[in-house]
């Protein structure tokens, strides 16, 4: 019974921040790596940033470069996703999925666990 939610999501001003939060339940999440992914309508979903079961972090969506940041609190079994100076195009579904080995990879099909995601809204 593997389960990851996302939440956090919302309307956000363009330049604002929100910090997205994956929870695993059934499963421990520090055996695991965590990608972020975003689907925007219309769109192919894309890989937006990985930590592993290590704590290291790769960054994959070039738009988001340097805006923003991936952290995991094991003992909350919780993987975040910071997320600052927001723009119009990061509106978009935002999801989290789990990896059993301690690497990471931007290929969805990679992963075999996913929340339902979270909706990302940017609009003044």
């Amino acid at each position: 019974q593997l389960q990851l939610v996302e939440s956090g999501g919302g309307l956000a001003q363009p330049g604002g921040s929100l910090r997205l939060s994956c929870v695993a339940s059934g499963f421990y999440l520090n055996f695991y790596s965590i990608a972020w992914f975003r689907q925007a309508p219309g769109k192919e979903r894309e890989g937006v940033s990985c930590i592993t079961i290590g704590g290291a972090t790769t960054d994959y969506a070039d738009s988001l470069k340097g805006r923003i940041s991936l952290s995991r609190d094991d003992a909350r079994n919780t993987v975040y996703l910071q997320m600052n100076d927001l723009r119009s195009e990061g509106t978009a579904v935002y999801y989290c999925a789990a990896n059993e080995r301690d690497w990471c990879s931007s290929d969805a099909s990679m992963y075999g666990h996913w929340g339902q995601g979270t909706q990302v809204t940017v609009s003044s």
